[in-house]
């Protein structure tokens, strides 16, 4: 089972699934979210008002258009491409390790290159 959700980050907007596990499942009880976004590379992330473990399937490298939680934060992580982290061109190396509780659907490099003020909004999707 999955939960299909809607992501948009200021004019950009992208479906999305959120898995089952026990962090996906608090992130999506936790919708919708809307929030000031941060970029750390080709990621955006913010805080979010859910507290989680890391749990035993964490990552310390993602695939572009993962979604993350981070414990170490408290935040939601949109993966597009490289972090300062990332030692080569083809690893996606989060600040530390994150639970990985979902995936975008679509061409999220459309994101590459978005700074400044970002405005991004989670919310369920209507089925």
């Amino acid at each position: 089972m999955s939960y299909k959700i809607s992501i948009q980050v200021n004019e950009h907007k992208f479906t999305g699934e959120l898995y089952d596990t026990e962090t996906a499942r608090k992130v999506y009880e936790a919708l919708p979210l809307e929030a000031k976004g941060n970029t750390w590379g080709d990621e955006i992330y913010f805080e979010i008002p859910v507290s989680a473990e890391l749990e035993e399937e964490a990552r310390e490298v993602v695939q572009k258009g993962d979604l993350g939680y981070w414990p170490t934060g408290e935040a939601f992580c949109i993966f597009y491409g490289l972090t300062p982290a990332s030692p080569s061109e083809d690893e996606i190396r989060p600040a530390s390790a994150v639970n990985v509780i979902g995936k975008v659907y679509g061409d999220v490099e459309v994101l590459k290159g978005t700074s400044g003020s970002i405005k991004v909004k989670v919310e369920k999707e209507n089925n």
